[in-house]
């Protein structure tokens, strides 16, 4: 579960000039923060916990993955739990966004290597936005005991499930994932626009409050595992990690 107030990420990219890795460009439209995924992660413990408290698992990633990827950059994450429903906790802070997110889109490759293709409890990601003490947080949890994707409800620290069911993924190839979001911060909503997975996208239109927190601005985008009952250990790739919002 995301419980950490770690800052956050989406939109267009069509008129988006962007940069090598991990580099931000201002396009005439949008901005584009690409490779997200060949910067340096940061973790912290069990912060991807409910009130950051209980058992760590042992997690890591590694960069500059050769194979599989698909061009030599990709990044693993690995979680070797060894008490269940324990998690991976990864993410990245950037420059703060001091403004509206009109349209905001997360989106990355993602590869299960064969024989790992059910070990997960779940697989997590989200962008989040801190502004004027307010948290926008977009998160997407892959649920596999319910195979459905659910959003995160940060001001209850709630999963809700959609009616977007969870067609797991095929291990041994690559599958393209982007979340689409905006928000509304005069009356301080956070919107789940869509999501596409392998290119079939799914309209969301789910609205969460935004609670205060009084923190300071900022913007993060984050990745997590979960454990199962097991628990199994497993890895994920993941490339050409990119964020896009104006």
């Amino acid at each position: 579960m995301f419980a950490a107030a770690i800052s956050g990420c989406g939109g267009s990219t069509a008129t988006s000039k962007s940069t090598g890795a991990g580099g931000t460009t201002a396009g005439a439209n949008s901005t584009v923060i690409d490779n997200i995924q060949s910067n340096t992660w940061l973790t912290c413990g069990n912060c991807g916990n409910t009130g950051a408290t209980g058992p760590t698992a042992p997690y890591s990633f590694t960069l500059n993955i050769a194979s599989p990827s698909e061009d030599n950059a990709a990044t693993q994450f690995s979680l070797a739990a060894v008490t269940p429903f324990t998690n991976g906790f990864f993410y990245q802070q950037h420059g703060a966004v001091k403004s509206q997110l009109n349209a905001l889109s997360y989106e990355f490759d993602l590869y299960i290597p064969t024989g790992m293709e059910n070990a997960p409890q779940a697989i997590e990601f989200q962008c989040q936005q801190t502004l004027d003490g307010y948290v926008y947080n977009f998160a997407w949890q892959a649920d596999y005991p319910t195979n459905v994707w659910r959003t995160f409800d940060y001001a209850s620290t709630t999963w809700q499930p959609t009616s977007i069911p969870l067609q797991r993924f095929t291990p041994g190839t690559w599958h393209h994932i982007v979340a689409e979001y905006h928000n509304d911060t005069v009356n301080h909503l956070t919107v789940h626009d869509a999501l596409t997975v392998d290119g079939v996208r799914f309209t969301a239109g789910i609205t969460h409050n935004a609670p205060l927190t009084g923190g300071s601005n900022q913007f993060s985008n984050a990745f997590q595992l979960d454990s199962n009952s097991v628990p199994a250990a497993y890895s994920v790739y993941v490339d050409k990690m990119k964020i896009t919002y104006q």
